[in-house]
């Protein structure tokens, strides 16, 4: 497994970022690509066998996701599937361009479907699956959902495994780690987890009150302290990469969701960089350029 960090064909500045797994089987690349990250979008990319493609939510407008995905060097043609984690709109705001324009089948939670429909983020004439918390087989990969505690209507992480047998698990958007997101992520080679807030910068920003309450909520969002306990599980279960994910703006750093997980694995006698692959996902996979017209 590697981390590439490359030059963006675009704008030649900012600095791509994505991970490429070698499979069990030693043949067969995995690509896993955050597109965006944090408080105002987010989506991530996942390639496996022949190019197979999915997303995992579409936060922002579907010219930004067309423009990130170039700029990654990944074709849209390679894309069959999008999976949506829950309704709120940073993670949906593409959805209905993106699905009607190209295609793609709309995979979520019963829940979420209903809730997207209501709300008119989507057509009722979409090729859509509700999927529950069973195996759905793409044929290049399998899916497990389960349950978040956020405050939305039936949200869900997920788990892909490939054909080898190899386990990623996008999971975000949650209050707390429950016994089944613990069961979920057990034996994830790489997991994506959310780390949105330092609590300090919270409790002292400029946030309202009521906000702060939900965020800091069992229905809200991981602070990195909470992730940070978390991670010590995840190495010891045998999770090789971690990306820490959807980071707030206002209210935490990289440098400190970073300097936050490393205190508590070297607690536990783990070394980020040598015991696992530790980073942050960018809040925008490449340098965004004005385009006049």
């Amino acid at each position: 497994m590697r981390v590439e960090k490359l030059k963006c064909p675009v704008c030649d500045e900012q600095y791509l970022f994505f991970f490429l797994l070698l499979s069990k089987c030693e043949k067969i690349m995995i690509r896993v690509c955050p597109l965006f990250s944090g408080s105002s979008g987010n989506s991530y990319y996942i390639e496996f066998s022949n190019k197979n493609g999915i997303l995992v939510d579409a936060g922002r407008s579907t010219k930004q996701l067309e423009n990130i995905l170039q700029a990654n060097n990944i074709s849209i043609c390679n894309i069959s599937s999008v999976f949506i984690t829950h309704e709120h709109i940073d993670h949906v705001s593409a959805l209905k361009v993106l699905i009607n324009k190209y295609n793609l089948k709309l995979y979520t939670s019963k829940e979420t479907l209903d809730a997207l429909i209501k709300k008119g983020l989507i057509s009722e004439k979409i090729s859509s699956g509700a999927l529950d918390k069973r195996n759905t087989d793409l044929g290049f990969v399998s899916v497990e959902a389960f349950s978040i505690s956020h405050d939305c209507c039936g949200g869900f992480g997920y788990v892909f495994t490939d054909i080898t047998g190899e386990k990623i698990a996008v999971c975000t958007d949650l209050g707390y780690i429950s016994d089944e997101v613990k069961n979920s992520l057990k034996g994830c080679r790489t997991v994506l987890l959310e780390s949105n807030h330092d609590v300090m910068m919270l409790e002292n920003g400029k946030y309202p009150y009521y906000l702060k309450r939900r965020i800091l909520s069992k229905k809200g969002h991981l602070s990195n302290e909470t992730s940070a306990k978390f991670l010590p599980f995840l190495v010891n279960n045998g999770t090789e990469n971690i990306l820490l994910s959807h980071l707030s703006s206002n209210n935490n750093i990289p440098e400190l969701a970073l300097q936050t997980c490393t205190y508590y694995l070297n607690k536990e006698g783990i070394t980020a960089g040598k015991d696992v692959l530790l980073n942050v996902a960018p809040k925008e996979n490449f340098k965004m350029v004005d385009i006049k017209t």
